[in-house]
């Protein structure tokens, strides 16, 4: 089959490979109804993180199951499935206390921007719908596997409340997705700091009720002067840079949380400023294995609609193009279709 392979910064070829196959009693393979680029995945294409060898891309992904394992139970052949980045068991300690993204036998899902690919740990990663989705929710579903569950987990972290304040750092689609977590989960002011035109649309539509465009100190401040001097009591960083870290701590209010899903390049604390702040942090790679069910109950049941996110769709055999278009910052998310 044909797969998404980089092989150097820039360098993003759909190219023969081998097709996945069972290695595992556990696994399962997917034949993929769409899968997505990440941001994450554009630090290694712009070079900012390193690699000695080509990489099979793609984390983000939905589809039908093919071929199970030996030792799975929990999937079918035949069944719509929704996965993790995070590979887990779901059983292990971590597991049961909500971190599925520190299982003990946890693996990073790679290889899934394909028509097919295997999933490791299938037991504790897929979740299976009761009937096959439609074309429409295709994209919907698709969100869950990351960017929602991402963002939401950025939200329980920054212990959003009902009718509390929330700031939202950053709008690419995950700080997007926080937005939309912080609203359905009754968030009574929330700010999304955003300077782009679509993005803010998209903010507000999920429901913003504040939009600030300045950065460093500037953003701050207003975001300041919009409550009155006292801070946000619930704030999801998006980004993972020094500055946009540094505006999460910011506008934070004593007591506050902060709930850190970006992944951090280049940023460090001041101890003391920590300490004196006293802020709650909590953060990482997201257990979106603990939200899926709800998650995907959610957008079957129409409540939400994530998928509103990919703002650009391609076949996936025009995957350089979409890299491109999200590096040039022409698309939020791109959604690469899977057909025949």
């Amino acid at each position: 089959m044909y797969a998404t392979v980089m092989h150097a910064p820039g360098d993003v070829r759909y190219e023969n490979v081998d097709d996945p196959k069972i290695l595992k009693p556990t696994d399962a393979i997917i034949k993929l109804s769409a899968t997505c680029i990440c941001g994450s995945d554009l630090w290694p294409y712009r070079g900012h993180n390193k690699f000695d060898a080509p990489l099979h891309m793609g984390h983000e992904y939905c589809g039908v199951v093919v071929e199970v394992g030996s030792e799975v139970r929990s999937v079918r052949p035949g069944q719509f499935v929704v996965g993790s980045f995070c590979l887990s068991d779901n059983t292990c300690p971590h597991c049961q206390y909500g971190f599925q993204s520190s299982c003990v036998q946890r693996e990073i899902m790679t290889g899934a921007q394909a028509p097919y690919a295997r999933v490791p740990l299938a037991d504790g990663t897929l979740v299976a719908t009761q009937e096959m989705p439609d074309d429409a929710m295709i994209g919907h579903m698709l969100a869950v596997s990351d960017v929602l569950g991402t963002g939401w987990f950025g939200a329980v972290a920054a212990d959003v409340r009902e009718g509390g304040t929330v700031v939202v750092v950053g709008d690419g689609a995950v700080g997007l997705m926080g937005v939309m977590a912080a609203q359905q989960m009754g968030a009574g002011r929330i700010i999304a700091m955003s300077r782009h035109d679509s993005r803010t649309a998209l903010a507000r539509e999920f429901g913003a009720t504040d939009i600030v465009a300045a950065r460093g100190e500037d953003g701050i401040g207003e975001v300041l002067e919009l409550t009155d001097g006292v801070g946000a009591d619930s704030v999801i960083e998006a980004v993972g840079m020094e500055q946009s870290m540094a505006q999460a701590v910011g506008v934070c209010r004593p007591g506050g949380s902060i709930g850190y899903v970006g992944v951090p390049h280049g940023v460090s604390f001041d101890g003391l400023q920590l300490f004196l702040r006293q802020q709650r942090m909590l953060g990482g790679p997201a257990p979106v294995r603990r939200f899926l069910p709800d998650l995907m109950n959610r957008v079957l049941e129409g409540r939400i609609a994530p998928g509103k996110v990919f703002d650009q769709v391609l076949p996936i055999a025009e995957v350089a193009e979409g890299y491109k278009a999200m590096d040039e910052r022409r698309a939020i998310k791109t959604m690469l279709r899977v057909d025949g």
